[in-house]
């Protein structure tokens, strides 16, 4: 494989995204397919770790999170979730057939 092409990330299922570790143009795709995926397997309350920096990465989660219609609300996690390095997010629950 060259070095131009890219191998998929495999990023485990679990209610927890932690972005340290990806580019900032990829989050907001990522994020909506991340919870995408949550909702499919009906894991309703997740977290994005995103850090507590300058507060970019921050407010790009949280503008992807505003357009995307399977988000029910969000917030700062509190000091046992990471404070505002993160984000709670609540899920509304998939329907069959539709988002």
């Amino acid at each position: 494989m060259g070095a131009d092409e890219m191998k998929p990330v495999e990023i485990p299922i679990d209610g927890t995204l932690d972005l340290h570790t990806f580019q900032p143009r990829e989050v907001a795709a990522l994020v909506a397919d991340y919870i995408a995926e949550c909702r499919r397997l009906n894991i309703l309350t997740i977290r994005i770790i995103h850090g507590k920096g300058t507060g970019a990465l921050r407010r790009t989660v949280h503008a992807a999170l505003e357009q995307l219609p399977g988000v029910a609300s969000f917030r700062l996690a509190d000091e046992t979730g990471g404070s505002w390095g993160a984000t709670l997010v609540s899920l509304k629950p998939a329907h069959r057939g539709g988002p």
